[in-house]
């Protein structure tokens, strides 16, 4: 990130849009220092600012990179779709990036997740996939869910998933939401952390008392 000083945060924020030629809006920035002169004479402004575009650069700079310094050949797309980067890669050799299981994309992911964050003092969603590796997983997934999902409404026995990265679990979050007798919960810690999905019993219903006509007449 690049840091930008004016005499007003207004006027520092100014700086960053026209220096990335963005409006202040789509800016995020941190204010790193803050100087208050006398009678507001030398005061100034400090702040790290970025933008969208900031970000996918990062990511293509830091990919290049990475997979240079492994002497690996590939092309990256980059696409944002509501706050969200997907990268998909596509090597000359696509299983060794995915590894067994894609454990070796769960990796990368974690490894680019860090540095993006460590880079924008902030959470940023980012996938990285293999020639859509991610996209057939996904549905693969979904449908998983869907019949374990179907197994636990018949026999009321909850069901433990094996380990999977976050943005596997949040697939089958997402697919059994609106589920009837079910819900999905995240359990365990690090690599350990898998989905549950439990039988939820129907709420008991209350019927309402009511009361003698005559009864209700004398309270009159």
């Amino acid at each position: 990130m690049k840091n930008y000083t004016g005499k007003t945060l207004e006027e520092a924020l100014q700086a960053a849009a026209a220096d990335k030629n963005v409006p202040v809006e789509e800016l995020t920035y941190f204010v790193t220092e803050e100087k208050k002169g006398l009678l507001g004479i030398g005061s100034s402004v400090s702040v790290d600012a970025y933008c969208m575009d900031d970000v996918k650069e990062f990511l293509f700079d830091y990919l290049g990179n990475f997979f240079m310094g492994i002497d690996c050949d590939l092309e990256a797309a980059i696409e944002e779709k509501n706050g969200e980067f997907i990268v998909n890669l596509n090597a000359d050799n696509n299983a060794v990036l995915i590894g067994k299981m894609g454990k070796t994309l769960a990796a990368l992911n974690t490894v680019v997740h860090g540095a993006v964050n460590a880079e924008f003092k902030k959470r940023i969603d980012v996938l990285v996939d293999v020639n859509h590796y991610k996209d057939e997983r996904y549905r693969k997934l979904t449908s998983m869910g869907r019949r374990i999902a179907k197994q636990v409404q018949r026999s009321h026995v909850d069901v433990e998933l094996d380990p999977m990265p976050n943005d596997e679990r949040k697939v089958i979050h997402k697919a059994l939401n609106d589920w009837h007798n079910i819900r999905t919960e995240s359990e365990g810690e690090g690599a350990a952390r898998h989905l549950c999905i439990k039988y939820v019993p129907d709420a008991p219903k209350e019927e309402a008392a009511e009361e003698p006509a005559e009864e209700a007449a004398a309270e009159e």
